[in-house]
């Protein structure tokens, strides 16, 4: 069985706690929508902070709202190397063991002692779609990509809910070995 679904290129982002965005922002703060993302309640703040590493810095890195109960830094493996941090690929939120640094906004800094992760590639669907399909939370599927830069993503871990809404996010280094931009179809392979 085979379907499309849309590509969504993630960008280098943090997601931050509410105690942790008054510390960067000031007391009382609250993010600002920028743009709407593909999934329900997702948003792209006007927010920006630097993250600073053991090796450099990385400035202007966009906010994802709303706040999260714990601050999590999502990076590319390029972006690993630049700021020198071993960061694994793991699924959003699964945080435990992983490394930290310095995030610097415009009223302070904090230092987390862990967050930063590669994000596990992952397909978004909703609880209707998953079922038609025959997948639920937590199947791995394959992506096929076509093009002049063919090839099959493997370990797609799928996410399944009843805000989702379909959508198979990529970071900015997977999505360059394919050639691939936002909104550009798919083909999802159930092995």
């Amino acid at each position: 069985m085979s379907f499309k679904v849309p590509v969504g290129v993630s960008n280098r982002h943090v997601h931050l706690s509410q105690e942790d965005l008054e510390k960067l922002f000031g007391k009382g703060a609250s993010l600002t929508v920028k743009k709407e993302l593909s999934q329900p309640g997702q948003f792209a703040a006007e927010e920006t902070v630097n993250l600073i590493g053991p090796k450099r810095s990385i400035p202007n890195v966009r906010i994802l709202g709303p706040v999260r109960p714990q601050t999590q830094v999502e990076i590319s493996l390029t972006d690993s190397f630049t700021l020198g941090i071993e960061a694994p690929v793991r699924d959003s939120g699964n945080l435990e063991n992983t490394p930290g640094l310095i995030i610097e906004g415009p009223k302070g800094r904090i230092e987390i002692k862990e967050g930063v992760i590669i994000a596990q590639r992952h397909l978004h669907l909703h609880d209707t779609e998953a079922a038609e399909m025959g997948l639920k939370d937590q199947d791995y599927v394959q992506v096929k990509v076509d093009g002049p830069r063919a090839l099959i993503f493997e370990q797609v871990l799928v996410r399944v809910g009843p805000k989702y809404k379909k959508d198979l996010h990529l970071d900015t280094d997977e999505a360059n070995a394919a050639g691939l931009k936002n909104g550009d179809l798919v083909t999802v392979i159930k092995p």
